[in-house]
């Protein structure tokens, strides 16, 4: 069952060591496309994890609590925290999940009461490259936090965000997308890259505040996932080439003697 998500008024414990990233996953990562209902499967391919999504679809982000304790997940797409707008750190802004909680997140946020949809789109019109920042579009990811424990219990979470040490300068909305062309802010590193995530329409998405505070200045746990579109997988060698027919028309393909035989001549030359 989804519930409400909430963000989170997030500090810092102040812990001498950073506990290290684990290896365990508290919070599964899956995407939705909304456009065709379909959770998109995973394609392990050498170190990276792959998706495949298709352009112009609209896609949710599925985040699910595996723990029996409240979390904090900081999320980034193409490298961009989907709170606050800003180049995605672990130390800011994120969703605060409750024990087992599932919830999806379907775009960027703008307000504590709408978002602007998650679309995968051209590389170009991509929200990050809109705005200069072109080197990590094709990530999903999630830094995690577990929380610092408390004697004083906590409150059923209203929806969840959880602020980081400078959420205060952008008031938890991503900026709007810049109209300026992405040109020359592309890298020479990312040239094979298709598609990125776009700045969709407005959506109603309401969620709430909560205080949290982290157990490490570490996170728990760091997941991404890959994703470009199915053509650029296929040309990696992630997906399989499409097979062509196995019988050709003569119309397919040129031919040397495309005639057949002696055709009847009009009727009036009877």
């Amino acid at each position: 069952m989804i519930r409400k998500l909430a963000l989170s008024l997030a500090a810092l414990a102040a812990l001498s060591a950073g506990a290290p990233a684990a290896a365990q996953s508290l919070v599964r990562i899956d995407v939705v496309d909304r456009d065709s209902g379909q959770w998109l499967p995973e394609y392990a391919h050498r170190r990276d994890t792959w998706i495949a999504g298709t352009p112009g679809h609209r896609y949710n982000v599925r985040l699910t609590n595996t723990t029996g304790e409240r979390v904090l997940v900081v999320l980034s797409v193409d490298g961009v925290n989907a709170v606050t707008g800003q180049t995605a750190h672990p130390s800011q802004t994120g969703y605060v999940l409750a024990p087992w909680q599932s919830t999806e997140i379907s775009g960027w946020r703008k307000s504590y009461q709408d978002v602007a949809q998650f679309v995968f789109t051209s590389l170009p019109d991509s929200y990050a490259a809109r705005t200069g920042r072109p080197d990590n579009v094709g990530t999903i990811g999630v830094a995690v936090f577990r929380e610092r424990a408390t004697p004083r219990p906590y409150p059923t979470p209203a929806p969840p965000i959880a602020r980081g040490s400078d959420y205060g300068k952008s008031r938890g909305a991503a900026p709007a997308a810049e109209a300026a062309q992405a040109g020359d802010a592309y890298r020479d590193g990312i040239a094979q890259q298709r598609i990125g995530t776009g700045h969709g329409e407005r959506e109603w998405s309401p969620v709430g505040q909560t205080s949290f505070v982290r157990a490490s200045t570490q996170p728990a746990q760091v997941t991404q996932l890959r994703y470009d579109s199915p053509h650029a997988l296929a040309a990696r060698g992630i997906l399989p080439r499409p097979v062509p027919p196995a019988h050709w028309s003569r119309h397919d393909r040129p031919q040397a003697f495309p005639g057949g035989f002696v055709a009847d001549p009009p009727r009036r030359w009877r």
